[in-house]
């Protein structure tokens, strides 16, 4: 049921289009072919293990972290603009 000017299930569609975004960012984000031996950022070398645990890896641990958080601190945003996030 919905109410106001929204049709009967306009709730449930933008939550599986939010949850679509999501994947299609995750999977975008996934490294893909050789991974390096060496860090693309600070030239640290990369250990063997983790060459091996993430194909295509091509940062070191400490400069992955920092990425990691520099993009979660920018998703924080939005943008099909519901009340309820504007309100914050």
């Amino acid at each position: 049921m919905a109410g106001g000017w929204s049709r009967d299930g306009a709730v449930q569609d933008q939550i599986d289009a939010s949850v679509e975004d999501a994947v299609k960012l995750a999977r975008s984000r996934l490294s893909q072919g050789e991974s390096l031996t060496h860090c693309e950022e600070c030239e640290a070398a990369i250990p063997e293990a983790r060459r091996k645990a993430v194909p295509g890896v091509r940062f070191c641990i400490s400069c992955q972290e920092k990425n990691e958080k520099q993009q979660t601190a920018q998703t924080g945003y939005n943008r099909r603009g519901s009340k309820d996030s504007q309100l914050k």
